[in-house]
This record gives C-alpha cells, structure tokens and sequence, in this order.
C-alpha cells in the first residue's frame, strides 16, 4: 500500500492536498485514530485540524494505513476531504493493521467484555507504552521524510496512542521542530492501565517524563488531569500545560439536520443515549432504574422510550431481556456521526455514563460536550470530578452518582415530569458557546503561536 492518500482504498474522493503557499504555517499532526475510524477518539483531532486553517494554520495529517477496528465512519471520512485536508498513511505491524485486510480496512465486531479485558492485560503485558509500537516506527520513518522534504513549524501529536507521543519528542530531537502534544486521556495511572509488574509502572513513567521534558506545551482536557500531571512531574510549570476541553461542532447542529424522531412512537418522551459500552461505562445500574419506574409508575413507563445509537453489544442486549424492558427499548445499532447528531436531535433527553475508576476525577468523556450542542436536557451519572462539574456549569443537566439506581430513578422521573408541564430547564449558553470545535481551536493556535514566539 503506498503511503500516501491519494493510492489508499481507504478513501474515494480527491484530496486537496493544500500545497499552495497560503501564508499560512505548517503543522504535521500525527494522530493514529483519524478517518475512516469513528467513535469519540477521533473526533477530538478532526475538529482540530478541520478548523485550523481558519486560524493560520495549514495542517498535514500523518495517520494509520488501513486496520481491523470496531467502527467506521464515512461522513467523517467525507468531512475531512471536504476540509481539504492532507492526509498521509502509512501501515506499520501493530495488531490493528495486521487485523485489516491487505489493502483495506476490516470491520471488527467488538468481543464479549470479558475477552476484550483479557485482550487489553495481555496487550498491556507485552506492549509497553502501547500496542501500536509498530506503527510508531513506521510513522517515524514518513514523518522525519516529510520533514527533511518539507517546511514544517511545529509537530502536533494526540495521545493515546503514547507511543505516538514519543515521536513526537524524537522528532523535536532530531530537526529541533517545536512539539505539542494533547492528552486527551492520561498516560501514567490511566484508568485503563494494567502494570504487570514494577518494571512496566517505571518503563511507563520513565517513557512519559522524557516525553514531557521535549513538549514545548502540553494540551489536556481537563483542570484535575492537569493537576495529577503537574504533581507528578514538578518540573513542569503552570504555563506550561494549557486547558482545551472536549466540545461539540456547531456545523453539526445546524438548522439543516432535520429534528426527526429516531424510530419509536411518537408523543412519547425519549431519553437516547449516543456512544458504546465498555469497561466501566455500562448502562446496567441505567436499565435497572428504569425497571424500577415500570415496576412503581407503570403508566409513566409506557409513555417513555429508551433509545440506545452505538453499540449496546450483546450481553447488554441480553441484560434489557432478563429485565424485561425490550418493548421500551430501541437499539440502533452504530451510526455514522451525522446519523447520530440526528438521532441525538430527536430525543427530548439524554444520558451518559462513567463509572468509577481510577482518576475518575481526571476522565473527559467527548460524550458530554457533544450534548451540549443539542441544547437538550441529560442525565449525567458521573463520579465526582471534572465531567460533574462541566454538567452543573451546563445548567440543563442531573448528575447523579454513576451506580446509584435510585438518583437515576428520580433523575429520569424528574425530566420527563418537566417535558411534559413545559417546564424543561434550559442551558447556559455561555458554556456551551465556551466548547464550541472552532472557538476550542482557536484557542489550540494561539498556543502554537507562543511556541513559535518564543522559540
């Protein structure tokens, strides 16, 4: 497969590849999970660099070739040709593209949950900082050719993966190219992490400080993730590590979605819930509270509807019948973003969860800031930290603790009694304007702009 866009059977659509001299500075942003990938990760560095230009900015974006992976999303994939962004590829030998097919990508279906924690402790094992070491290398390799062939300013790179990260500081000591790096999940003590041993908890620290010492800025989504760093690595100073949170695009808002029901039946009230389950996000303690409600308020329970948009996988599927709430239930399946925003539209409320784990405080789910650009009222069933403090600043949202069946009870029984007096609070549309995808990088190229001035 070659390197480049343009020969990639991942994509059909010509790309402007934005090699005029535009005035503008240059930065190669090296981000694994990009298009044609969807869920949230990819998000997060397509909005980025979608708006860059705006900024003075012109991005060339150095991702993956194709890979075995859960979901796919064309209208992501369409959103970044129709931003003309550049876009290189290449395969190294991580275990996502030894999954994809020769020249193209592969549909994976998302394992029972047991298998994917297993997979994720051996992986975690034998893989330090990560699994994708392999295509870290061969990522390396094109980035430092585009660097020798090209004018670069400054390299950004989104983390995790974190062996993507340390490109970037090889990088930065091989051509003295000033280097960015955004966390939007913490490396060390991620609540994803398993450390098999000390060696593993040292060799991931050890990685992560030398990492650090090349930044010229460190981008993280939250306050409390920026804190944990911060004590951490003392060397580092306030100014040193800037807050861009999550957020939503107001283009993918705009009058032009039309605000249609997702299959159900009209005049009910629906509570949807966009995303995928995994881990310690479960829509468990979720479902049991709603069975309560057709246990104690069984004519409320039939005017409402639960829709599920993602992968709501098979024992979650399998835990809606032992509880004997299938008639109540709509599951979608995954849809591609525009599909989402649109059923995310349609329903009268919405829902989210994280459960507890380690940092949780430090956890910014990119769910959350996504609602807030529906405007609609949400549930947010979410540890005490920086994602229940960004929900009560919304001012449209319950928070209730993340297991506790009877707060979500009352939550939903409270939404759906001020859907239907009218009386739906309504959001803070300064915050929501505050996490808009263009103001938010806005923000991220004034912060290359101090690296540049100071460098």
């Amino acid at each position: 497969m070659s390197e480049t866009e343009t020969k990639s059977q991942l994509d059909t659509q010509p790309i402007n590849y934005g090699l005029q001299n535009t005035g503008n500075h240059r930065v190669l942003v090296i981000a694994y999970y990009f298009p044609p990938m969807g869920l949230s990760g990819v998000q997060r560095t397509l909005k980025f660099v979608k708006y860059m230009k705006d900024y003075g900015w012109d991005a060339t974006v150095l991702t993956t070739g194709p890979v075995g992976y859960y979901a796919f999303d064309q209208s992501l994939t369409e959103e970044a040709h129709g931003a003309g962004i550049r876009i290189e590829r290449t395969t190294g030998t991580d275990v996502n593209s030894l999954l994809a097919g020769k020249e193209q990508a592969r549909q994976m279906r998302m394992p029972a949950e047991f298998l994917r924690k297993l997979g994720s402790r051996l992986s975690n094992t034998f893989f330090v900082p990560d699994n994708k070491i392999g295509w870290a290398k061969q990522a390396y390799k094109r980035a430092a050719q585009l660097l020798n062939e090209e004018q670069y300013d400054l390299v950004f790179v989104s983390a995790p993966p974190f062996s993507a990260a340390r490109i970037g500081a090889k990088l930065k000591a091989t051509f003295n190219v000033p280097f960015v790096v955004d966390y939007r999940d913490l490396w060390y003590g991620n609540q994803f992490a398993f450390y098999p041993t000390p060696l593993h908890r040292y060799l991931h620290q050890n990685f992560e400080y030398d990492m650090l010492s090349a930044t010229d800025k460190i981008i993280v989504t939250n306050r409390p993730m920026k804190q944990k760093i911060m004590s951490m690595y003392p060397f580092l100073t306030h100014d040193d590590v800037v807050i861009i949170p999550h957020g939503f695009d107001p283009a993918d808002f705009m009058d032009n979605i039309p605000e249609q029901r997702v299959q159900g039946t009209e005049g009910k009230f629906c509570l949807g819930y966009a995303g995928l389950f995994y881990d310690f996000v479960t829509p468990k303690y979720f479902l049991q509270a709603f069975k309560l409600i057709t246990r104690e308020n069984p004519i409320i329970a039939r005017n409402m509807e639960l829709h599920f948009i993602g992968l709501l996988r098979k024992e979650n599927a399998r835990l809606v019948k032992r509880l004997g709430l299938t008639d109540y239930v709509h599951n979608h399946g995954y849809l591609d973003h525009r599909d989402s925003v649109r059923g995310i539209m349609s329903c009268d409320a919405l829902w989210m969860m994280v459960g507890n784990a380690r940092n949780a405080d430090t956890i910014s789910s990119g769910k959350l800031y996504e609602y807030f650009g529906s405007g609609k009222p949400i549930i947010a069933s979410v540890p005490e930290g920086a994602l229940a403090q960004s929900a009560r600043q919304y001012g449209a949202a319950i928070v209730t603790e993340p297991d506790n069946v009877q707060q979500i009870k009352l939550a939903i029984l409270k939404l759906y009694k001020a859907h239907k007096e009218g009386s739906t609070a309504l959001p803070n549309k300064e915050v929501i304007e505050q996490h808009r995808r263009d103001h938010l990088t806005e923000q991220l190229t004034k912060e290359f702009n101090f690296v540049l001035d100071r460098a």
